[in-house]
């Protein structure tokens, strides 16, 4: 049986040469890449999938709420604005404010 020793040293000496086999092989695979795009007169833009997206489109609602006193309005969506809870408190319905 081999020691702890022996085996540390074999697994190290392994995994060097798993990582010298991964960049013979990225070189080789970058250099196909390469005389293709050159062969087909390709650039960088060419390999994207198409024109970039500024991000997800939100779409706007419609305001189900409005604070009488402020004139400020709320969707109903995400968290109770702060003029609502403090109307609440003070034991009004979320209804009074119903547009």
């Amino acid at each position: 049986m081999a020691s702890y020793r022996e085996l540390k040293a074999k697994a190290e000496e392994l995994l060097r040469q798993a990582e010298d086999a991964r960049k013979a092989e990225v070189a080789a695979v970058v250099s196909e890449i390469k005389a293709r795009m050159a062969e087909f007169n390709l650039t960088l833009a060419d390999l994207r999938d198409g024109p970039r997206k500024a991000g997800r489109k939100t779409s706007t609602v419609a305001p189900k709420y409005r604070d009488t006193d402020s004139g400020q309005t709320w969707s109903g969506r995400g968290k109770e604005p702060k003029w609502l809870a403090a109307h609440l408190k003070k034991g009004r319905k979320k209804e009074d404010f119903r547009i």
